[in-house]
This record gives structure tokens, sequence and C-alpha cells, in this order.
């Protein structure tokens, strides 16, 4: 019995956040074993070479010039910002609780678009947004025992990936999006090899390592094609709350491979944030904006480099 476009477009959701969520993990995998400017930057080399050829397939670099705007200079600074702070993060935090306090992207967003481009936002969905924030106040625990200040690199990723997603809302419709993509790419891997002096130097790699990184360019890859299947064939209203499955999989993940439970605090503050923004993107529909907050974000949730 074939699926409805709904749930079809449901399970390749699904799939993009597996995708997305098994190149955190190999990810933070590899910091094991060298510095996250390294990881950014061999990382960064696959992707570009990746990005490019696409681009080069789909004539995304007909007109290179596009790429001058300075929209674009500005998201790839906040994807710059957003980067540096989540992949600091995730060497040294637990992947599921990195996982969950990223999942208040979009309620960030939300609030973004209100305070800077004039949105209307009514008293329910700034109440969703307080109550999501209240959430990662509940993971993070400032003044707790258990809190570490690299959960504050979290809380400015997801700053700086607000400014990254309410920006690209407003480049323009003729810049090819694998252009924007191929910029920042680009641009993530000088940034590693600058940072490289700085945080670690460069360490010796076997052949397992540097497949590791190449197998993490391919998946990103991965969840943007799945990610882009999944708007296409059902109700984007029913499909974007399955992103949230990225936290069940980082779940996973955390437990079978980093051998990293999850407490109570960070469970608790998951259901909340994830509930907000649920509750934040109905409430989006039912007044009838054009494109929700939780839709307009980063498909991961979260930075990735390209």
């Amino acid at each position: 019995m074939p699926l409805s476009p709904n749930f079809r477009g449901a399970l390749f959701m699904v799939v993009a956040m597996a995708a997305f969520t098994l190149n955190d993990a190999i990810t933070k995998f590899s910091s094991e074993s060298m510095s996250m400017a390294q990881v950014m930057l061999v990382r960064g080399v696959f992707a570009t070479a990746l990005v490019a050829l696409l681009a080069w397939q789909q004539g995304a670099l007909a007109r290179p010039r596009l790429a001058l705007q300075p929209l674009i200079a500005l998201r790839v600074a906040g994807e710059a910002g957003g980067t540096v702070c989540y992949l600091l993060a995730l060497a040294h935090l637990p992947l599921a609780n990195v996982s969950a306090v990223q999942q208040a992207l979009p309620l960030a967003v939300t609030m973004g678009a209100a305070l800077f481009f004039g949105e209307g936002v009514g008293w329910r969905r700034w109440l969703a947004i307080t109550v999501g924030f209240a959430g990662v106040l509940v993971i993070v625990r400032p003044g707790f025992a258990g809190f570490s200040a690299y959960s504050l690199l979290v809380l400015g990723s997801v700053c700086f990936c607000a400014v990254r997603d309410l920006v690209t809302r407003r480049i323009p419709d003729d810049v090819p999006t694998l252009l924007i993509s191929g910029v920042t790419s680009v641009a993530m891997t000088v940034l590693g090899a600058a940072l490289l002096p700085v945080m670690g130097g460069w360490s010796p790699m076997t052949h397992a390592s540097t497949g590791f990184l190449a197998l993490a360019a391919v998946l990103v890859l991965i969840g943007y094609q799945f990610i882009i299947m999944a708007m296409r064939v059902g109700d984007i209203s029913f499909i974007a709350p399955f992103r949230y499955t990225a936290l069940l999989w980082s779940i996973v993940l955390s437990v079978m491979v980093f051998g990293d439970f999850p407490d109570s605090a960070m469970i608790l503050g998951a259901f909340i944030i994830v509930g907000s923004g649920v509750y934040t993107l109905y409430r989006e529909r039912v007044t009838g904006r054009g494109k929700a907050a939780s839709e307009s974000t980063g498909p991961n949730l979260a930075p990735d480099g390209i």
C-alpha cells in the first residue's frame, strides 16, 4: 500500500534529520583525535568539492558576481559564528544536550522576525517563545550543579544561526541556493585553516579519520537532498514538526556511541522546547503567515558549514 504524500514527506524528513545527526556524531567523534579547526578544514574541503560539483551541474555558477552581495557576506558571518560556537560546544558537551538547546532556533527566528522585521507575533506566540527559552534554561542550569560554560556557546550558536536565517530570508530569489552554499562552504574551510594555529594545530590523520570526515560531508548533502524532497511532496505544516526527530536521533547516538545518558533536566527541557516550537508553528499557520519560522530556519536547526 503506497504511502500518502504527507507520510512520504515525513519519512524523508526523518531520514534527513538522521543524516544531519550522524554528521554531528562523526564530528564529535573526530574531535577526540583532532582540533575542531582541523575538522572544519578537512570536512570543508570535501563539502566544497561536492557543492561545487552540484552547483556546476545545475548552472548555479553562471553568475558568480551575485555572491558579492552584502547580505551573503552577513549570512556567512552568522554561519561562521554559529559553526565555531557549535563545534566547540559539541566537543565538550553530550550530543543530546547540544541538540536539545539548538531546537530553540525556530523560536529565536520568530522573535528576531518580530523585533527586527516588524512581523506580527501575538501574545500566544510570545508566551510560547518565553516558555521555550525557559526550557533552555532548564537544560543549561545556570548557577546550579552540572552547569557548563560550554552551554553558553550553544546559546551563542543559536543567536548566530538566527541571524543567518533571518538574513537568508532577505537574499533576493535570483541568487541560486547552491551558490550561497558554495560561498559558505569555502568561507568555513578558510576559517578552519585560519583557526588551526590557535586551536591546537594539525594532528596526523589516518585513512579512517579522513574517511569519516568525507562521510560527514556526504551526510550533510544527503540531508539537504531529503529535506528538499520532503518539502516538495506534502503539506509543510504537517512535515515541518518532524525536524524535531533530530533530537531523538541525537539521544540514541549519544547513548550508543558516547555512553552519555540524558538526565531528567535535559529530558524535561527538551520537551518544553519542542512543545513550544510545535505550538509556535501551529499558531503561525492559524494566523496565516506565509512562511513559518520552523520552516525558514536552517534545515537541520544547526550550523553545518555549507
